[in-house]
């Protein structure tokens, strides 16, 4: 059965998280599922529910720097440019960085590098710091449908096959947030 959760019971949503269970959750433009970034089967219970291909990858979402340093291996990133991207965060840009042993296999897909974001939407920078860390972060929709903006849409698009649904708001973006290169500066997804 889904259960829902309020922003005043974020700890309970992280518990959810802990124990294996995917979270929809609002993000800067829609809403998010989100698991344990280390917990295979979690990870693959969001694709199962996306009806997408792994192969893909998802990002991953945090409160603060420190929930994504980890995932970077900064031996291959210039101190400039880490530096830019520091200025850019909390906010809405999310950066592929080349990965560390840290991030698992199944987190990246078929990519070299890994897709970070340190977010300033409150909800979602809530959430990570209830959790503890960075979650995975993916629209909330079947592969090819638009991604949910409102938690009665994610209701309807997975209902009891998903664990959990953090209904709380949006941001004010009107689209997902753009993916940059952090060593080039390309735009992977506007």
């Amino acid at each position: 059965m889904l259960r829902t959760f309020t922003s005043a019971e974020l700890h309970a949503a992280a518990e959810l998280l802990h124990a294996g269970g995917v979270l929809a959750y609002p993000t800067e433009a829609v809403y998010g599922l989100g698991c344990d970034p280390h917990d295979r089967t979690a990870f693959e219970k969001i694709f199962a529910l996306k009806q997408r291909p792994a192969t893909q990858g998802v990002l991953l979402i945090a409160a603060d720097f420190t929930q994504v340093e980890r995932y970077i291996d900064f031996a291959n990133v210039p101190d400039a440019v880490l530096a830019q991207v520091r200025t850019s965060w909390p906010g809405p840009n999310t950066w592929i960085f080349p990965r560390s042993a840290a991030v698992p296999d199944w987190v990246a897909g078929a990519h070299a590098g890994i897709a970070l974001r340190v977010t300033a939407h409150e909800p979602a920078a809530a959430l990570c710091r209830a959790f503890g860390g960075a979650l995975v972060s993916t629209s909330a929709n079947p592969h090819g449908v638009p991604p949910a903006r409102s938690a009665a849409t994610v209701a309807d698009y997975f209902g009891d096959a998903l664990d959990g649904l953090l209904d709380a708001p949006l941001g004010a973006q009107d689209r997902p947030t753009t993916i940059r290169d952090a060593l080039t500066g390309a735009i992977i997804r506007a």
